[in-house]
């Protein structure tokens, strides 16, 4: 009977170290998970801010070429409804829905119009401190997102002028 309840008791003590083992694997791996998350979320964010922003840029520089308005007020402002699609969030944009800085390049006749749009992300901690040790953040540790986008009002193979397509 003694070799017996040796043997019980053996099991019990080979589960209960590995439910100690499961323990300290939970505790290592956790942090782990976490972390590689977070390192995964500021890359989506920055890509979604970028999208919005040349979104916004293209269609901007698509209504230059066919408006006749002159007034800039006006396209920065269609500029900016298209830009409030991101989040006030500094992770997707610093600064708030004024901060963005627009810059339109008129096209002359059959030139190229151009939009430039210029906004701030405050990164994750973590990617903050990669983005200090490579430079590339700003004062407060702010990092730049600029988009250009040309748009030609006239392509190439396009022969004669208006007035000759009526």
């Amino acid at each position: 009977m003694p070799l017996r309840a040796r043997r019980i008791s053996r099991c019990i003590d080979v589960a209960r170290e590995d439910r100690a083992q499961s323990t300290v694997e939970a505790a290592f791996l956790l942090p782990t998970f976490l972390t590689l998350i977070l390192l995964a979320l500021q890359p989506v964010c920055l890509l979604y801010t970028r999208a919005v922003m040349e979104s916004a840029a293209a269609e901007t520089a698509r209504i230059m070429t066919t408006t006749t308005v002159d007034d800039d007020s006006d396209l920065e402002e269609f500029t900016r409804r298209r830009l409030a699609a991101v989040p006030n969030v500094s992770i997707f944009h610093a600064g708030g829905p004024l901060s963005w800085d627009i810059e339109l390049g008129r096209a002359s006749a059959g030139g190229t119009s151009s939009v430039s749009i210029v906004g701030e992300v405050k990164p994750l901690p973590v990617i903050g401190a990669f983005a200090r040790g490579m430079g590339s953040a700003r004062e407060g540790g702010y990092v730049e997102l600029k988009v250009d986008v040309s748009y030609r009002s006239r392509p190439d193979w396009l022969e004669g002028d208006y007035d000759s397509w009526i």
